[in-house]
């Protein structure tokens, strides 16, 4: 009953009792952090095997595509949205603002986005000869914009989340004039885009987001920094569920088509990581600007691409298959890119480093 006591009153007594057990509280607080401690290391691993549960759950979809057909269009969606407010929870409005003050990253991003993946689609689909059908779809995944899932690769791999989010928003927003032109010079088809459906489209599924996590990360930063901890885990679960209903969806036309179109993906977007880095770095961008403008070229809005294939080419569904294995292919590929960077340190332009395992909790004992 004392113990009860001095739980639940505060006067002199329960301050002499605090006292006779003072070691013991300082016990319990220590054994408090190491389950903290070890919960943040089981997240952090999780998170790091991220390209594991990606082939785990390609492989499910393939033997038993039923295992995935409950993530819906809509599970999609708001998979996606709780995602991005776990990022908005991560940002400040201080870091929009440096953004605008290196406005070259962002026109970097944007016009190494649309040269080099939509040419590097074309040279492809000549290279491996392949059908009209493949390389119409190839060349139009190729001059999409960026998809929001590049925004969730930048977040796991401690990039420029800030600067993600607006080369995707802008990548999109012009969407509507330079997948058309690309595809029209590159494939000899013109596609029309709706590009009101797809600036609503990522106000809703991004922006609103992540404003609502900013918002709540300023009014209640205590909170929302011990939530902030399961962002990594959501975010994966997500992409696995994600990448499991695509291949689900389409499992006959991916086992039939799986070796030619896997490695047009594969060195489409290796190519777009690569050079997209490789010219960041050689424009002198901060590491995790160029972590970032990487991550924004080698990354497609594959969903769109596959939308676009349908209503377009109705008479020939073959148009969106490659847009399935670039959904595939990039978020494995991206994620073993985002554990690689994950581990490793980064300088930010303020010259503070960070590094893997870097937050440092306090513990009062009264």
């Amino acid at each position: 009953m004392s113990g009860l006591r001095w739980i639940t009153l505060d006067g002199r007594k329960g301050r002499l009792y605090c006292k006779r057990i003072h070691f013991g509280c300082v016990r319990g607080v220590i054994g408090l952090a190491q389950v903290s401690s070890l919960v943040k290391t089981v997240i952090q691993k999780y998170a790091d095997l991220y390209p594991v549960w990606v082939v785990i759950a390609t492989i499910m979809a393939l033997i038993q595509p039923a295992t995935f057909a409950w993530f819906n269009a809509s599970c999609v969606t708001w998979a996606m949205s709780v995602v991005m407010l776990g990022m908005g929870f991560t940002l400040k409005g201080e870091d929009f603002l440096r953004i605008f003050k290196m406005p070259g990253s962002l026109a970097l991003g944007f016009l190494a986005h649309y040269s080099i993946m939509p040419l590097t689609g074309w040279a492809l689909a000549h290279v491996l000869h392949l059908s009209p059908s493949f390389a119409v779809g190839l060349i139009l995944v190729a001059s999409c914009p960026s998809g929001t899932a590049s925004n969730v690769i930048s977040f796991l791999a401690r990039a420029n989340v800030a600067l993600a989010v607006l080369v995707t928003l802008t990548s999109t927003l012009f969407a509507f004039i330079t997948t058309p032109l690309l595809c029209l010079y590159l494939a000899g088809q013109y596609m029309p885009i709706d590009a009101m459906g797809l600036c609503l489209s990522m106000v809703k599924i991004v922006i609103v987001p992540i404003s609502i996590g900013i918002f709540c990360n300023w009014r209640f930063p205590n909170q929302i920094s011990k939530i902030a901890v399961y962002g990594p885990s959501v975010s994966v679960t997500a992409l696995v569920c994600i990448t499991g209903s695509i291949v689900a969806s389409n499992a006959a036309a991916v086992m039939a088509n799986a070796g030619k179109l896997t490695l047009a993906a594969m060195f489409l977007h290796l190519t777009g990581f690569g050079v997209g880095y490789t010219v960041a770095k050689l424009f002198r961008f901060s590491e995790d600007v160029s972590r970032t403008i990487s991550i924004e070229v080698g990354m497609q809005n594959g969903g769109m691409a596959a939308v676009l294939a349908r209503k377009n080419f109705p008479s020939d569904p073959l148009t969106a298959v490659p847009a399935v294995f670039s959904g595939l292919v990039q978020t494995f590929l991206g994620g073993i890119l985002a554990s690689f960077w994950r581990k490793r340190s980064i300088n930010d332009r303020g010259g503070v480093k960070y590094s893997v395992c870097e937050e440092v909790e306090t513990t009062r004992v009264h």
